[in-house]
């Protein structure tokens, strides 16, 4: 191990960049949250998680059931949409 010395000017200055870094990279991320940058599922997704095939989710949007966005003909759907629409449709056994 090689031990590396500096004078303590250059090490404040060091330490208060390094501190900058690091509120820039929290505003960063607060500004990405504040967006709403939620992870956003694909039909490929929604599919495995509901166990359905892509024409049955196509169906689905068709019929209202599930919301979602389209990108370049590529539908996108928000996690939030996919649980209301489990729940929406969950019948408990009596």
């Amino acid at each position: 191990m090689e031990i590396i010395s500096m004078d303590l000017r250059t090490f404040d200055t060091l330490m208060e960049r390094v501190r900058r870094i690091e509120e820039r990279a929290g505003l960063l991320l607060e500004k990405q949250a504040d967006i709403g940058m939620k992870k956003w599922l694909d039909s490929q997704d929604v599919c495995e998680l509901l166990g359905i095939s892509k024409r049955t989710l196509q169906s689905y949007r068709e019929k209202g059931l599930i919301a979602c966005s389209y990108i370049r003909h590529k539908a996108f759907y928000r996690p939030e949409d996919v649980e209301r629409m489990l729940e929406s449709s969950y019948h408990p056994q009596k």
